[in-house]
């Protein structure tokens, strides 16, 4: 697999990720300390490398045939829908596990491949490359999840019941005459958060998993960002498999659930944006985002279909990817499984072509995947144990690095304080540096700039890297009883060309921290109550920023924006359902009331 734009791919980085950036290297490319080690795309085919995991690694000799709609009883009786792929040969063959509600159908068809597209509904084509994986002597079996496609039952939405079908599902593969009784899971987004669900039921024969692009909180990761609504769930429905329905908290608790909505239907926004008026008039219409609408606040819903209240269960070899782009769903999935799974582990955090993720269908790391699986399910040492157990892809540089843990601990937490004229320093500020404001107007405009306040540091004197979590120390008032805060952080170049490196949010009625959970650089919100602003008073709002790793060049800037909305016209997938009132924000920076970004500085870079 070459690439024109880079000559001759390394052996060792075939099986490429976005723009010929390796997912492999050779194991004699080994940190010896806790510096990290840089992975240069740059050893070709006749270099003398110790050892070539890509010549490890199953190769293809098989062809696929399909057994269609194999039907699998679960425990209560359900029957649920699989296609199951083999190798067209005699023996017993580790397998690969794929389970969603995006219909089982749809996995095979040659779509070409391209971006995250809701008019096409290509994000449901994500259950991975059949052929490739069993060509190399894998089993895939894709399944429907209960309710949907062509499986029996009610579609439980990431619930109890669905864990438990995939432990199902997975000790009947186990037992089939074609199955050597090893079973891992394959896919990404939805499939990848099944394989943390699933996982935590403890199947006794699912041996490994690798959860792709895989939320972990499903308060904080998907509906509420910060407290904030997140608008996706208007369009996500419209490529799920499943037949109208009840949404499942409205079956099991009809009475509560019609009070709630009765009060909900009555709030302006809900009268203003018809899609949630139309979720609660008719709750079979989108299930989804009905449940996200009567749930504004975190609790046992939520925890039930969260995978992270469920890490201390998970006890076998789990392997997470994300994108640094991935900050609206993903990415905080990735790191808060890699920190919480006891088990042998793995963290590749990568970049792709577009910002809306993988390409679909999806095919991307296939390699990687073959690698852990081969050694997990098939014996086969390729070596991807002995390899430290991060690898990131550095932004700004384009360069891939090894490390031991997360957030790194050679990490120079710093503070730069937002000053006046819109700078950005680590110098405090003065006390007579006064403060800024903007004012927000609901509903804005496609042609609309949101309003908000900028603040960036000098040109930089030397390059800067900033790998790690991080927050935003925000000394600010409003004069409503309620708003919302969004923050981006940008890397401005010398040209003045702008590039989006990560973004946070807050609600500022969820301002309210735990101390227990909160670090400085990653203060964690409850989200359990709604506490209202007082106008006028000053606040600190202590606002989580996603993880990010950017080299921020000599002469380029580091900029933070402050507004208090987004729109469909900034982000057509991932906007919020802000503030609908008229609402000033004014943002202090004075010695009393100092604001600061607080961001990890990588030494060395």
């Amino acid at each position: 697999m070459d690439d024109p734009a880079l000559g001759r791919v390394p052996r060792a980085c075939r099986g490429l990720g976005y723009a010929g950036v390796p997912c492999g290297t050779s194991s004699k490319n080994r940190p010896t300390g806790n510096e990290g080690i840089r992975l240069k795309a740059n050893w070709y085919e006749g270099d003398d490398m110790a050892e070539d995991w890509m010549d490890k690694v199953s190769k293809p000799e098989y062809r696929v045939k399909a057994e269609k709609d194999v039907f699998i009883t679960a425990r209560d009786g359900v029957r649920l829908a699989a296609d199951i792929y083999r190798p067209d040969a005699e023996g017993k063959f580790p397998a690969l596990f794929s389970v969603s509600p995006y219909g089982k159908d749809v996995q095979k068809f040659k779509s070409p491949r391209g971006p995250l597209a809701p008019v096409r509904g290509n994000g449901g084509q994500e259950a991975g490359d059949t052929e490739y994986f069993v060509s190399r002597g894998y089993v895939h079996v894709i399944g429907d999840s209960r309710g949907s496609g062509d499986s029996e039952g009610e579609y439980p939405f990431y619930g109890l019941q669905e864990h438990q079908d995939g432990y199902d599902v997975i000790e009947w593969i186990a037992a089939q005459p074609w199955c050597n009784g090893n079973v891992g899971m394959l896919g990404m987004s939805y499939f990848g958060i099944m394989q943390l669900l699933i996982a935590a039921q403890n199947p006794p024969h699912l041996k490994a998993i690798f959860p792709y692009e895989a939320s972990t909180d499903r308060y904080r990761h998907q509906f509420y960002h910060g407290g904030i609504m997140n608008m996706f769930y208007i369009q996500w429905w419209g490529h799920v498999a499943v037949g109208a329905g009840l949404p499942r908290t409205l079956r099991e608790k009809p009475e509560e659930m019609k009070k709630v909505v009765k009060e909900l239907m009555r709030k302006e926004e809900v009268q203003i944006y018809v899609p949630l008026y139309d979720a609660l008039k008719y709750p079979e219409k989108n299930p989804p985002l009905f449940e996200g609408l009567t749930h504004p606040l975190d609790g046992p819903y939520h925890w039930e279909v969260s995978a992270y209240t469920k890490f201390d269960r998970i006890k076998i070899p789990s392997y997470m990817v994300c994108r640094w782009s991935g900050w609206p769903i993903h990415l905080p999935g990735a790191f808060a499984a890699f920190n919480g799974i006891d088990a042998p582990k793995k963290l590749m955090i990568n970049e792709t072509e577009y910002p809306s993720g993988p390409t679909r269908p999806w095919t991307d790391d296939h390699d990687v995947i073959l690698r852990w699986y081969d050694h997990w399910l098939k014996g086969n040492d390729t070596g991807i144990m002995d390899e430290p157990p991060i690898k990131l892809f550095i932004k700004g540089n384009n360069e891939w690095r090894y490390e031991r843990e997360w957030p790194l601990a050679r990490t120079e937490w710093t503070k730069f304080y937002l000053r006046k004229d819109g700078a950005l320093s680590e110098e405090p500020p003065r006390q007579d540096e006064g403060s800024d404001a903007f004012v927000n107007k609901p509903y804005p405009l496609p042609r609309d700039v949101i309003p908000g306040v900028r603040y960036a540091t000098a040109p930089l004197k030397k390059d800067t890297e900033v790998t790690g979590p991080m927050a935003l120390y925000l000394s600010a008032a409003l004069d409503q009883t309620d708003a919302t805060w969004i923050v981006s952080l940008n890397d401005i170049g010398p040209d003045g060309s702008s590039r989006l490196v990560t973004k946070g949010w807050l609600r500022a009625s969820h301002r309210a921290l735990d101390e227990k959970r909160s670090k400085p650089y990653q203060p964690f919100h409850p989200h359990t109550e709604s506490i209202p602003v007082e106008p006028g008073k000053v606040y600190e709002y202590a606002i989580e920023i996603r993880e990010t790793s950017n080299l921020f060049k000599a002469g380029h800037k580091i900029e933070l924006v402050i507004k208090g909305q987004d729109a469909p016209s900034e982000d057509p997938i991932w906007f919020h359902l802000c503030n609908l009132k008229e609402t000033k924000h004014t943002v202090y920076h004075t010695a009393e009331h100092a604001s600061y970004l607080l961001l990890p500085l990588i030494p060395g870079a």
